[in-house]
């Protein structure tokens, strides 16, 4: 069995300062990873964490996730070589089919449907694998000849069928998850669902069932790949208190009024209770799910730490 990873995520950046302390306060908490989303307004991806890999020793960093539609497969191969090599070989490269229609629409990118925004995807990985293999660069050979220079590529030999960084696929739908199995060294369980028939980006929180339901999904698609899959669970909300019940009725109450008090205990999008508590839930769901790679959203970070430090230290 796998052990556990902890991860956390970069919504934003008050200033150098504050970042490289709270880069190497994540580490010295037990954190393994620093992770950047790809949403417009948030710190852009790969400055961020080359930054937060030169802030600490041992921190590896990642995407969780990029929007592919955002990306051209030759530039984003030119972002992820050098930033492994800047890295010292600690990116973890995440990809997602993207879900915000207004960060299109701002960005001048078409909005498509779903299925079409995974199978824009799933080329990315393909396009970038054979990048990453060395034939893809071909169009970029004269000019490395000309400056002598090597061919820029990876320093990880992990993921993309040996050739790049290891690779996360997170979503909920089947054809991102499809995906995921044949291809991801990481397999990202997301925690918020598109509420049926409201405006893209209307959300709710994933149930255990769904969650039970999308891991079975991927290793029944993954055949003999599934035991080699790393399972990441994304929490939304993490709260230290000695009532579980209580704290979960407030939620209720505040912000998810549709969500039974019963399913918000359940959930493992969420963690609550004691520190104690806390770390009986992370090992459970381990059991339960396979989740042993568990991000926290940036806010979070300061009330998980102590556990991670004190139970999985």
């Amino acid at each position: 069995m796998r052990d556990f990873r902890f991860g956390f995520n970069v919504f934003d950046i008050a200033s150098h300062a504050d970042f490289v302390e709270r880069c190497r306060r994540a580490e010295r908490y037990g954190y393994s990873t620093a992770l950047v989303p790809d949403h417009l307004g948030a710190p852009a991806p790969f400055p961020t964490l080359v930054a937060a890999a030169d802030a600490t020793e041992r921190l590896r960093v990642g995407t969780l996730v990029l929007n592919a539609g955002f990306w051209n497969a030759h530039l984003l191969a030119r972002e992820v070589a050098t930033a492994d090599r800047l890295t010292g070989g600690r990116l973890e490269l995440g990809l997602g089919a993207g879900h915000m229609k207004w960060e299109f629409d701002a960005a001048g990118i078409p909005w498509e449907p779903f299925g079409a925004r995974a199978e824009r995807m799933t080329g990315l990985i393909a396009e970038l694998g054979r990048l990453f293999g060395g034939d893809g660069y071909a169009a970029h050979r004269p000019i490395a000849e000309h400056f002598g220079l090597a061919e820029l590529a990876p320093v990880q030999r992990v993921g993309f069928g040996g050739s790049g960084p290891p690779l996360l696929v997170g979503g909920t739908g089947d054809t991102v998850l499809r995906t995921a199995a044949r291809h991801a060294d990481i397999v990202g369980i997301a925690g918020a669902y598109q509420v049926k028939g409201r405006p893209p980006g209307t959300f709710r929180l994933g149930t255990a069932a769904e969650a039970e339901e999308r891991v079975r999904f991927v290793r029944e698609h993954a055949g003999g790949r599934a035991d080699g899959i790393e399972w990441n669970v994304l929490v939304q909300h993490v709260q230290v208190t000695p009532d579980r019940r209580a704290e979960a009725e407030r939620i209720h109450a505040e912000r998810m009024p549709e969500m039974p008090v019963e399913e918000i205990l359940d959930t493992p999008f969420v963690l609550l209770g004691t520190e104690a508590q806390i770390a009986e839930q992370i090992r459970e769901r381990r059991e339960r799910f396979g989740f042993t790679y568990v991000t926290v959203h940036s806010p979070f970070m300061d009330v998980l730490g102590p556990v991670i430090e004190r139970a999985f230290g």
